[in-house]
């Protein structure tokens, strides 16, 4: 059975690899043995990520910044993963915008639909859509031409199902926040995108999943935790670890015969 979820030798890439939910992803495939590829936009950070990877689980990780919006730049970074490593096994699609106001006493009224910026729903079309489809593209085909691979695209529970808006109700009543049309959009279409590509490359081998993950806890207020707890058949937020599990088991051959699926860990949140 260990064989079966080990990434011994394998090279796994994660796009926005600094983030929380992306240092975890990182941290989960080294930890089974793969050698992992950290890419985001800070060059320095990714080196220092991926040093500390290298040190910690005696693996060779490798930092290279990307700008996921751009083809040139996954190009560029396809070709230094390949001059390096020779091959692509796994690629985790977890780079993603979500919804964040620089002023919190104005987050209310400009995150309502009737004003939500075009602006800000274009920049998550072009991160959590369109730079995911060139991940998908660029690196995908590599695995393709191999003969074999795992994409894994995050979505959400906010793929789903719509979001819950009182859930940013404070005590009194008011509002802190809406969540926007345009996670809950480009993570719909990341489900869809998932089903495509695992039917057009089952054949090559390739294997492509969704992982809808619920909220993470990382110090949200007080009353929107206690609300998405209520909210949630177990009880409580997501811890960061809660997906290491599931990364591994879509990345390795204890999922051998999956493709085309959303496997979705939300402690409950879509059962009622």
């Amino acid at each position: 059975m260990p064989k079966l979820f080990s990434l011994e030798g394998k090279v796994a890439v994660v796009t926005g690899s600094l983030g929380l939910m992306g240092k975890n992803h990182c941290r989960a495939l080294a930890e089974a043995g793969a050698n992992v590829v950290v890419t985001d936009l800070d060059q320095q950070a990714c080196d220092v990520f991926a040093s500390e990877l290298s040190i910690e689980y005696s693996i060779k990780s490798l930092g290279l910044s990307c700008d996921i919006t751009h083809k040139e730049s996954v190009v560029e970074l396809k070709d230094r993963i390949l001059e390096q490593f020779l091959k692509i096994d796994a690629l985790v699609n977890n780079a993603a915008i979500n919804d964040m106001f620089e002023n919190p006493a104005a987050a209310a009224e400009q995150s309502k639909f009737e004003n939500y910026p075009l602006e800000l729903f274009q920049r998550s079309l072009d991160v959590n859509i369109t730079g995911l489809f060139l991940c998908a593209q660029v690196l995908g085909n590599e695995m393709a031409k191999q003969g074999s691979g795992s994409i894994i695209n995050i979505a959400s529970t906010y793929g789903l199902v719509a979001p819950d808006q009182s859930l940013y109700a404070r005590a009194d009543g008011s509002q802190s926040f809406y969540k926007s049309a345009a996670y809950p959009v480009t993570k719909g279409a990341v489900i869809s995108f998932t089903r495509f590509l695992a039917a057009y490359w089952g054949h090559r081998g390739v294997r492509v999943n969704t992982l809808s993950p619920g909220g993470v806890e990382n110090h949200q207020d007080p009353f929107f935790v206690a609300n998405y707890a209520k909210r949630t058949p177990l009880g409580r937020m997501a811890e960061p670890t809660d997906y290491q599990g599931p990364v591994i088991f879509l990345a390795s051959d204890a999922s051998s015969y999956m493709t085309g699926a959303n496997l979705v860990v939300d402690g409950g949140w879509t059962a009622w």
